[in-house]
């Protein structure tokens, strides 16, 4: 299960780009609008929140800090597009799928919670 939080991390650097562009066009559209729609600023939070979710996810072995930190940027990104969805209609599509990677993430945490924090707490027996 360890290449799933890699699949994710890695599939959330590569769409960092895309969501981070596509924001910043809608950003320009929402400024030359002026109807003070923020979908566009929105995108930008949440292309932030999936680098660093996917970074952390990357990262994290058997961290459980790490891993729930990535989960909490994950569901805080996925929650900050889905309240601001506007003209930008493709933050609908981020949103969802930062929601499905924190959801996955977290499934992963609670199925191996056993897994994390073994090596800490592992006492020598003489």
């Amino acid at each position: 299960m360890i290449i799933l939080k890699k699949v994710i991390g890695v599939i959330s650097l590569v769409l960092f780009m895309f969501i981070m562009l596509q924001s910043c066009v809608a950003g320009i559209g929402n400024a030359m609008e002026g109807t003070g729609e923020i979908s566009g600023s929105a995108g930008f939070l949440l292309a932030i929140s999936m680098l660093i979710g996917g970074i952390l996810a990357i990262i994290s072995k058997d961290k459980k800090g790490i891993l729930i930190t990535s989960i909490v940027f994950y569901l805080i990104g996925g929650l900050i597009g889905i309240t601001n969805i506007g003209s930008y209609a493709d933050l609908a599509i981020w949103s969802v799928l930062s929601l499905i990677f924190g959801g996955l993430l977290g499934f992963h945490y609670f199925r191996n919670k056993g897994m994390y924090g073994k090596r800490e707490n592992q006492e020598i027996v003489n």
